[in-house]
């Protein structure tokens, strides 16, 4: 597989003009260091995971700092945060020097808390997640994103049987001192079951005889790892009781498929879990459009306790936000969009788009009107659908800061 551009790479090389330093998070095996050593060729590489390398960072790592010259890149720095110190500074000495320093790590909340004590305005940080349907064709809701599987579809399943094997149990182990590896393995089949549904950590606790805490310590590993996208529900007043817990995702549904044991297109169409899976599949193809144009994440979905439920809530600017329904049937009909419009009644102080997401079929897709106020589309359009209605937010807050 040719090496395919990643959307991040404008806003990294836009914030490499304007930071000493920048964080690139995200799970093993995304992209991270193809990106940065393809944008930076020429920079300094030093691996944190060598042993070699460790053991000079443990040594003296003030004098492994001196001993590079910027640029450089210094892949998996949550292996040696103690690094960060002296590159804050090392930066001090000559603040006005840019893109001179480019860490990458696969654990995201521990390389934060180290970011945010000691490089705290000084690094630009992102976010990088496995390849996006706008990225490259190649992805699918059954192969997902990771480059290595994609470049070799024929051993995607063996390649995600060795990536739980062996990325995810070392960076478990990195994490958190687990004793019983295969219940984690159990854990993470049991709640790939679990996708799109209200997470309930006793339901998962019962089956795999742990507890609780237990449930929601393997959690946070998986959140910590960017395994994992934990959607939150949307708040506002309506004078209805609402749902609190959040929903679970998986950050690639290759992964997910593979959990499941759903190997082949003909498994897959036949699973009781497309459903689930194809909601994943567009709530990781919303989340990979945010993160790869340098935007926070933003996404929810709503339920209430009268029975209102919207798969996605996507905020697209102060008073915008677009209402998305997954649906893995290639047809749609204007009883889908049903949910939808009655939402976009009950938020009446935002300007709506409704929209039905649902497979495409073998004609080309075209986005088309389903209802009044809704309309269907398959995945590769909501990248459009959402700059649409962001560009219509920012024309409304123009017009309203000129009057």
């Amino acid at each position: 597989m040719r090496r395919v551009p990643r959307l991040l790479a404008a806003e990294v090389l836009r914030a490499a003009r304007a930071f000493p330093a920048l964080i690139l998070t995200g799970p093993r095996r995304a992209g991270k260091t193809t990106l940065l050593r393809g944008l930076f060729p020429r920079a300094d590489y030093r691996l944190l995971e060598d042993p070699d390398t460790l053991a000079r960072v443990r040594a003296d790592p003030r004098l492994f700092i001196e001993e590079l010259r910027p640029p450089a890149i210094l892949d998996e720095i949550q292996n040696a945060p103690e690094l960060l110190n002296y590159l804050r500074a090392r930066i001090d000495l000559r603040p006005a020097r840019r893109g001179q320093w480019f860490l990458t790590g696969s654990q995201e909340a521990p390389l934060m808390r180290g970011v945010s004590e000691s490089m705290a305005g000084r690094a630009a940080v992102f976010h990088l997640l496995p390849f996006s349907l706008q990225e490259t064709p190649k992805v699918s809701l059954l192969g997902g994103g990771f480059p290595e599987a994609l470049a070799r579809p024929r051993t995607a399943p063996l390649w995600y049987r060795s990536y739980v094997q062996t990325y995810l149990e070392r960076d478990v182990r990195a994490v958190a001192a687990i004793r019983d590896l295969a219940a984690f393995r159990r854990f993470l089949a049991l709640l790939a079951s679990r996708i799109g549904r209200i997470l309930n950590r006793s339901d998962l606790a019962g089956p795999l005889g742990v507890s609780v805490p237990t449930v929601s310590e393997w959690l946070a590993i998986l959140e910590v790892t960017s395994q994992i996208v934990l959607v939150a529900p949307f708040f506002e007043n309506f004078g209805k009781r609402l749902v609190k817990s959040p929903k679970v995702y998986f950050a690639d549904t290759g992964l997910a498929c593979h959990l499941l044991g759903i190997d082949t297109q003909a498994m897959l169409d036949r699973s009781p879990f497309l459903g689930p899976l194809f909601e994943n599949f567009v709530a990781t193809e919303i989340v990979k459009h945010q993160l790869n144009a340098g935007r926070a994440r933003a996404l929810y979905y709503f339920r209430d306790q009268q029975g209102l439920e919207v798969d996605f809530v996507v905020p697209l600017g102060s008073d915008r936000l677009a209402l998305i329904e997954a649906k893995a049937s290639r047809t749609v009909r204007p009883d889908d969009a049903r949910a939808l419009l009655r939402l976009a009644q009950a938020v009446d102080r935002y300007r709506t788009s409704s929209v039905v997401v649902h497979r495409a079929g073998k004609t080309p897709p075209a986005t088309a009107a389903l209802s009044a106020g809704a309309v269907a589309a398959v995945p590769g359009e909501l990248p459009s659908i959402l700059d649409a209605g962001r560009a219509t937010a920012r024309r409304r807050r123009g017009k309203g800061a000129a009057a």
